[in-house]
């Protein structure tokens, strides 16, 4: 813990082996950074927050999980929101998790091909693998799938991205081999490997999509 400003008068504080909280960081409970994780300078992590093993955080992070080896390191907003295992959202990533009418959230359920409704606040829900360019901004209650590259023109992202996807709105599909390939990259900067049984499940995935 370096320098930073912990409350736990709402709930507990858990540091786990190997995190590391830094400089000017506040965290207000109940928040889990977990294992070999990194709190970044300055952040704000509210209540109901996990962060995962290996994980990263910065910027502004409430009622949120971020799933092992995630990166949410720079500014911009995340709430109420579920990020992946190996999910990477680029500088100023920031989602919304309120509709401006505060009506009822809905999301994309894939497998029902249903809108589900999802209370009032929701924000991002992203599938492992999957990474965002920088400055993108999700919708309320935005769904993605596994392994997708996330860019477009600035404005909203759809409020689903199938799996797979190169970009939104394009219709390209990100080829399999370099996705592999990439994510064996991403892996690597966190001293893992991409194991055969793993590899086989997203070339499974990727067939039935």
């Amino acid at each position: 813990l370096e320098h930073c400003i912990i409350n736990a008068s709402e709930g507990p504080v858990y540091i786990g082996k190997d995190a590391l909280v830094m400089d000017g960081a506040i965290l207000r409970g109940p928040v889990a950074v977990c294992e070999g994780a990194v709190v970044k300078m300055g952040a704000t992590i509210y209540g109901a927050t996990t962060i995962g093993p290996y994980s990263v955080a910065g910027g502004e992070v409430k009622n949120s999980i971020l799933l092992g080896y995630s990166n949410k390191a720079h500014e911009g907003y995340l709430g109420d929101a579920v990020l992946g295992e190996w999910c990477n959202l680029g500088a100023g990533t920031s989602c919304s998790n309120l509709k401006n009418s505060a009506r009822e959230v809905k999301v994309w359920n894939e497998h029902l091909r249903a809108w589900e409704p999802a209370g009032s606040k929701c924000g991002l829900l992203m599938g492992d693998f999957s990474r965002s360019a920088i400055h993108s901004s999700f919708n309320t209650g935005t769904v993605t799938g596994i392994c997708c590259n996330i860019f477009g023109d600035g404005s909203l992202m759809p409020k689903f991205i199938p799996s797979f996807s190169w970009g939104t709105g394009s219709g390209i599909r990100y080829e399999l081999e370099r996705a592999l390939e990439d994510i064996r990259t991403w892996m690597r900067f966190k001293n893992r490997e991409l194991g055969p049984e793993l590899e086989n499940v997203i070339r499974k995935i990727y067939l039935a999509h």
